[in-house]
């Protein structure tokens, strides 16, 4: 009888680890009670490595997330929908950039606010902003730089 009373116990232990590790990954995805949040937009010309739920962060902490993304058929530049929490008060004069973690790691929209004593109110557009920055590209320039330099030597 003690080895069933033992295999029963380690049974629900392992049982609540899973449902504490279930817990602890639904909040991280947002899905727990985050409080309230409002939207702001903003529309950049290259949102390169962005999609739905990624980060948005100030100061490196991580205020909210890109609830959609669409593309703008007038001035063809994607237009994003940034969901906040409502503690986070911007500038109106704040910048949004798509930015990335490093070499190998992913983008997220990061938020620099301004120094205007007017905040951003729900549903405003963040102006100021700057796509992601193609490292193809600045490769190809630095590349394309020094074999011109070798040329004119």
């Amino acid at each position: 009888m003690s080895e069933n009373t033992t295999e029963v116990l380690a049974g629900a232990a392992v049982l609540a680890v899973a449902i504490g590790f279930l817990a602890f990954a639904a909040q991280g995805m947002g899905f727990g009670s985050a409080g309230s949040s409002y939207d702001l937009t903003a529309s950049f010309q290259s949102a390169e490595g962005i999609k739905v739920g990624t980060d948005v962060r100030l100061a490196g902490v991580k205020v909210g997330t890109v609830s959609r993304l669409d593309l703008n058929p007038q001035t063809f530049y994607a237009d994003a929908v940034l969901t906040l929490r409502d503690a986070v008060h911007l500038p109106d004069d704040s910048a949004a950039l798509v930015s990335s973690e490093g070499l190998l790691g992913g983008n997220y929209i990061e938020l620099r606010p301004g120094g205007s004593t007017e905040n951003l109110v729900a549903g405003s557009e963040i102006e100021d902003t700057q796509g992601s920055v193609s490292l193809i590209g600045l490769l190809m320039k630095f590349v394309g730089n020094s074999a011109q330099d070798a040329l004119a030597q």
